[in-house]
């Protein structure tokens, strides 16, 4: 298989988003408590939760180039994505293609960006926003980590192209009210990539890092720090 059909399927499959473009609450290893999602109390009564935001503010708060280090080159959006199939993994084939092409989130505020990056090889970044209520996002991605994360191992297919993938359970920092993280590998005619994928939901957002595990390790923070910020 071509490096850029494993690119790009590697991508897509992880968000998350995936919808990659997920791991439960029972898989986040340091995962929210139930007071974290509550509203806030006021007077005995509880506060409205803040608007979700529009796409064209969200993506306001996606990171730029001029941001990140030297050597970040911006992809185009991909215009359409190749269907893939899943193999081996009831709990994600349930879910439908959509948790493996992108279209697995049915959050209508979105933003995306991804980058290549040159070093010493070719490696990528994509960043992902969504915004709703707390509980649609955090029941949103959760259900996609959660089929992911069920199996240890299944197949995509697109075309005649099959790949295996394997997953696995991710650190991820406190750095907000939830958590979610997963190492997958893809494999596929003697090629072999590793892709993490890392969500953080802060309120009414959610940010959603995939790419190689370095470049998600090293932006994380900064990526989170830009979309909880006030206008």
């Amino acid at each position: 298989m071509r490096r850029s059909t494993m690119t790009a399927l590697a991508s897509s499959v992880g968000v998350a988003a995936f919808a990659l473009t997920g791991c439960s609450h029972s898989a986040e290893p340091a995962g929210a408590s139930p007071a974290s999602s509550a509203p806030a109390q006021r007077g005995g009564r509880a506060s409205s939760p803040p608007a979700p935001l529009s796409s064209s503010d969200l993506h306001q708060r996606l990171l730029t180039e001029s941001e990140l280090d030297e050597g970040y080159t911006r992809k185009p959006e991909a215009l359409r994505r190749n269907d893939v199939t899943v193999i081996g993994c009831p709990a994600l084939e349930k879910l439908g293609s959509g948790a493996a092409t992108g279209s697995g989130l049915a959050f209508p505020r979105k933003a995306k960006v991804s980058f290549t990056y040159t070093g010493s090889s070719s490696s990528e970044l994509g960043e992902e926003l969504y915004s709703d209520s707390p509980a649609k996002l955090s029941q949103g991605i959760g259900k996609v980590f959660d089929a992911m994360l069920s199996c240890r191992s299944f197949q995509v297919a697109s075309g005649s192209s099959v790949i295996d993938v394997g997953t696995e359970r991710a650190s991820v920092p406190d750095l907000a009210d939830e958590r979610w993280s997963q190492l997958m590998t893809f494999s596929a005619r003697g090629q072999r990539r590793i892709v993490k994928q890392t969500a953080v939901r802060t309120g009414n957002l959610l940010v959603i890092l995939s790419g190689s595990p370095g470049l998600v390790d090293a932006h994380l923070a900064e990526a989170v720090g830009k979309a909880q910020r006030t206008r």
